[in-house]
C-alpha cells in the first residue's frame, strides 16, 4: 500500500505517514515487509517514550494474524491506537468514570475505531476489577514501570485479571508472583550462551510472559531445575540456524517443553505448545512455578542432606519418613528448629511474646505455608536459629505493625542471602506458593542440622537408601499423574495403597469399568500444606501426636481401602490381566513386586487402548511387543540402521543408536547426524539415549523414561518408549 493509501486509511496519521512509514522500513532490515512483536514493541517503546505494557495492548489491539507479524499498516494502527491507552493521556479525559470527547478522536472513522476497541475482548485482556476512584476521580494503575504503566481498572490486592479464551473467561494473575518468578529467571539464567543477551526481564511488565512464547526461557528454566533433562542441541535458535524462529519450530520447542516438563513430573493436562505461543499468561504463570517448585524440593532429598536424619521421630523409620512428600518434610524441619529454639508460641496470636515466654501451653506446630507464618513470628524464630551467626536476631518481634514486620524478617532472611521469593505484601498476605519457595529456598542453604556420624550412617543405610525408589515406580508416578488423577501421586507405593487412584485411572482407560457406588472415597482431610488447614493444638513433648498430624499417608481405614483394592484387582481380571498371585491385600500393604507388576499391567492396557487404531490398520486385535518390535525395525531400517533387534530385551539397544534410528525413519529432519556417536562406551552412550528422548518429546511424543533406563535396556520403559513413538507417528 503506497502512501496515498495510507493517508486515506488513517487520516489523523496523514502528517506523520512518511516518517512512520521511513521509521518501519529502516527496523524491517530485511526487507521482508514485517516486523516481529518484539521489535515492534522495542522500537515504539522508544520512539513514543511509552511503557511495555502499553505498547504490547496497543498491539493486541490492533488484532495481529495468527503468525503474530508487525506489518505496516498494524505498526501504525498501534501508532494510533497509543494515545487512548497511556495513562498520561486518557486521565485528563476522565471525569468520575465518563470519558470525555477527545480531539484526537474527532474524526469519525477513529471513533468507529475507538467503539470497536472498547467493546473488544482484547481491550479487556489485561483489565482488572472495579477499585474505587482516587480523589480526582481517575481509575486507573500505573504497572510499567519508570513511573508509567497501563490504564487498568484495578489491581485488587496484587492481582490482575487477564482475558481467557473467550469473551466471558478471565483469569487471575497474582502480581508478586510474576515479579518474584520474574526475578528467579533473571537470576539463574544470567549468562546463558542463548538467551543471556534478551536479560534481565522487567519485573513489574509482562514482558516475560512474551519472552516464553519461542521456548527457550522454558527449556533453560527446566534444565536449570532439573539439570540434564533437555539436550538443548536441539533446541531451535535464532541464528543457529535460522536467523528467526517460525511458528513451526517455536511449536516444536514447546513441544519440547511441555513434554519435559511431564517427564520431571509437573501437571500439564491444561496446556499445550500453542498456548505458551498465544502467551497464556495465567497459563505460562503456572508451568513457571511447577518448574520453580520441582527444583527447589528436588533438593530435600536424603543423599544431598543426610542429616535430614535428624528429624526423624522416636522409633521413625528412615524409609517411612522419607516418604512423606518434600512440603511434609520442610514443614518438619522448621517445627524442628522452633522447637530448638524452646519457642512458646500461643494459640492465640495477639498475645504479646512477654507472656508467651512465661506460658507453659502447648506449641501450634507450624501447619502449612500460608496462615500459620504469615504474621512474620515463627519466620523471625527460625531465622534466628538458624542464622545467629550472621548476625540473625528476634528484633523483629517488637514490631507490631505486620507489614513493618514483614520487611524486618526480609531483612533478617537478606543477612542469610536468602531474601528471595517473598515480599513483605505476599507473606502477609500469606501466599502459599511464595512461602513454600522462601522456605525451601531457606533449607537448601541453610540446613543448620548436625551432620550424622559414620556411626549413625551405617545404621540407618543412608548411602545405600535410593530417596526416588525404583525407576519404574518413578515413571509409573509420572504416568498416573498424566492421567490427571485426584490427589496426585507422590509417595507411589502410599499413595496407590487405597485404591482410590487405580480406580481413577481404570476409568479413563476403560470408561465405564469402575463401580463408583462400592467405591470409599478417602477422608476429605486436606494434606496440601501448600494451603490453610484448620487450626491444631500439638503437644511438643508427645512425638507421636505430631508424627500423626504430619505424616497422614494413607488416607482411610484398612478395611475401606481394601473394598476398594479388591475391585481394582476385579475389574483388572475381568479385562484380561494376568493376577493369579496378587489381590487387593497385595496393593494395600505396598507389595514392592506385585503391586509394580500390577501397575505395569494397567500401564500396558494404556499402551494398547492408546494403539488400538493402528493395531485394527495392521488387522491385529491388540497391540503385541512383536507388532511394535517389526515396526521399530522397520523404521530403524528406514533411518539407515543395519541391523534389527529381537526384543526390547535386546542389549543392542543400550547404545542408543537404534533408537535415534527409529526416530530418523520416522522423520529424518529431526535427527542431525552429526550430534549422534558411536555409542561405545557409557559416555557415548548416554549422550545418545538423551538425545533419543528430547528429539522425541520434540516431536510431541510423551516420554517417561531418563537416559540410565535405555543405556541399561529396561524392558518395561523401553516398551514405552516404542509405544510412545508409534502413537505420535501416527500424528505426524
Amino acid at each position: 500500500m503506497n502512501v496515498l493509501q495510507l493517508r486515506k486509511k488513517f487520516p489523523q496519521l496523514a502528517d506523520e505517514i512518511t516518517s512512520l512509514s521511513g521509521n518501519f522500513q529502516r527496523l524491517d532490515i530485511d526487507d521482508k515487509g514485517y516486523l516481529d512483536e518484539a521489535t515492534a514493541i522495542k522500537a515504539t517503546q522508544q520512539s513514543e517514550n511509552q511503557p511495555y505494557d502499553v505498547v504490547r495492548q496497543a498491539l493486541r489491539e490492533v488484532e495481529l494474524d495468527s503468525s503474530r507479524r508487525v506489518e505496516l499498516e498494524d505498526y501504525l494502527g498501534v501508532r494510533l491506537v497509543l494515545p487512548s491507552l497511556h495513562p498520561t493521556v486518557t486521565q485528563k479525559f476522565l471525569c468520575s468514570g465518563s470519558i470525555l470527547p477527545l480531539p484526537i478522536f474527532a474524526n469519525r472513522k477513529l471513533q468507529l475505531i475507538t467503539k470497536l476497541r472498547d467493546s473488544s475482548p482484547a481491550q479487556k485482556r489485561l483489565s482488572t476489577g472495579p477499585q474505587p476512584a482516587s480523589p480526582s476521580g481517575v481509575v486507573a494503575q500505573r504497572t510499567g514501570g519508570r513511573g508509567q504503566g497501563h490504564v487498568s481498572k484495578s489491581s485488587v490486592g496484587g492481582k490482575i485479571q487477564v482475558q481467557g479464551s473467550s469473551a466471558n473467561v478471565t483469569h487471575t494473575i497474582d502480581e508478586d508472583e510474576r515479579t518474584e518468578f520474574t526475578r528467579h529467571i533473571n537470576a539463574v539464567l544470567d549468562g546463558d550462551a542463548d538467551i543471556g543477551s534478551r536479560l534481565p526481564f522487567p519485573t513489574d511488565t509482562f514482558q516475560m510472559f512474551d519472552e516464553c512464547k519461542d521456548g527457550l526461557v522454558l527449556a533453560k528454566l527446566i534444565n536449570d531445575s532439573v539439570p540434564d533433562t533437555i539436550d538443548e542441541r536441539i533446541l531451535n535458535i535464532a541464528g543457529r540456524k535460522t536467523k528467526t524462529l517460525n511458528a513451526f519450530q517455536m511449536t516444536e520447542n514447546n513441544n519440547l517443553v511441555i513434554e519435559s516438563a511431564k517427564g520431571i513430573g509437573c501437571s500439564v493436562v491444561n496446556i499445550g505448545a500453542g498456548d505458551i505461543i498465544e502467551v497464556r499468561e495465567h497459563l505460562i504463570l503456572g508451568l513457571i512455578w511447577q518448574i520453580i517448585r520441582r527444583g527447589l524440593l528436588s533438593k530435600i532429598d536424603i543423599k544431598l542432606h543426610p542429616e535430614l536424619y535428624r528429624l526423624l521421630r522416636k522409633g521413625e523409620e528412615l524409609e517411612k519418613f522419607l516418604r512423606l512428600p518434600p512440603e511434609q518434610i520442610l514443614l518438619r524441619w522448621f517445627n524442628y528448629h522452633l522447637k530448638a529454639a524452646n519457642w512458646p508460641r500461643r494459640f492465640v496470636h495477639t498475645t504479646m511474646y512477654l507472656n508467651w515466654k512465661s506460658s507453659n501451653s502447648y506449641l501450634r506446630s507450624v501447619n502449612n505455608f500460608s496462615d500459620d507464618i504469615k504474621d512474620g513470628e515463627n519466620y523471625t524464630v527460625l531465622l534466628s536459629q538458624i542464622g545467629r551467626e550472621y548476625g540473625c536476631t528476634r528484633a523483629p518481634l517488637d514490631t507490631r505493625d505486620k507489614l513493618q514486620r514483614a520487611e524486618q524478617v526480609l531483612q533478617e532472611a537478606d543477612k542469610l542471602g536468602c531474601r528471595k521469593f517473598l515480599t513483605p505484601k505476599s507473606l502477609v498476605g500469606g501466599n502459599s506458593k511464595l512461602n513454600l519457595a522462601f522456605v525451601a529456598n531457606l533449607f537448601n542453604n541453610h540446613p543448620a542440622l548436625e551432620p550424622i556420624t559414620d556411626e549413625e550412617k551405617v545404621k540407618v543405610k543412608v548411602e545405600d537408601f535410593d530417596a526416588e525408589g525404583d525407576r519404574e515406580a518413578r515413571v509409573f508416578t509420572l504416568w498416573l499423574n498424566s492421567l490427571d488423577v485426584r490427589p496426585p501421586v507422590v509417595s507411589f507405593f502410599n499413595d496407590i495403597g487405597n485404591g482410590y487412584v487405580l480406580l481413577q485411572a481404570f476409568d479413563k482407560i476403560i470408561k465405564g469399568s469402575v463401580f463408583w457406588r462400592g467405591v470409599r472415597k478417602p477422608r476429605s482431610l486436606d494434606n496440601d500444606p501448600t494451603k490453610n488447614n484448620s487450626p491444631q493444638i500439638v503437644n511438643p513433648d508427645d512425638e507421636e501426636s505430631e508424627s500423626e498430624h504430619l505424616e497422614r499417608i494413607l488416607d482411610m481405614e484398612l478395611f475401606q481401602a481394601l473394598q476398594n483394592t479388591n475391585q481394582v484387582i476385579d475389574i483388572g481380571k475381568k479385562h484380561g490381566m494376568i493376577l493369579r498371585n496378587t489381590e487387593g491385600s497385595n496393593i494395600t500393604r505396598g507389595d514392592r513386586t506385585l503391586t509394580l507388576g500390577f501397575v505395569w499391567q494397567l500401564m500396558r492396557k494404556d499402551i494398547n487402548v492408546t494403539l488400538a487404531s493402528l493395531a485394527q490398520k495392521l488387522g491385529k486385535k491388540e497391540m503385541t511387543d512383536e507388532i511394535m518390535v517389526d515396526w521399530a525395525n522397520k523404521m530403524a531400517h528406514k533411518g539407515g540402521h543395519a541391523s534389527s533387534i529381537r526384543s526390547f530385551k535386546d542389549r543392542s539397544i543400550s547404545s542408543g543408536v537404534f533408537l535415534l534410528n527409529v526416530l530418523k525413519g520416522m522423520e529424518s529432519s529431526y535427527v542431525d547426524d552429526e550430534l549422534v556417536t558411536a555409542g561405545d562406551n557409557d559416555e557415548r552412550a548416554y549422550m545418545n539415549a538423551k538425545l533419543s528422548i528430547s528429539i522425541a518429546r520434540k516431536m510431541g511424543a510423551t516420554i517417561w523414561l531418563v537416559p540410565e533406563d535405555i543405556c541399561q535396556v529396561r524392558y518395561k520403559l523401553v516398551t514405552s518408549f516404542v509405544a510412545s513413538l508409534m502413537a505420535t507417528h501416527e500424528k505426524l
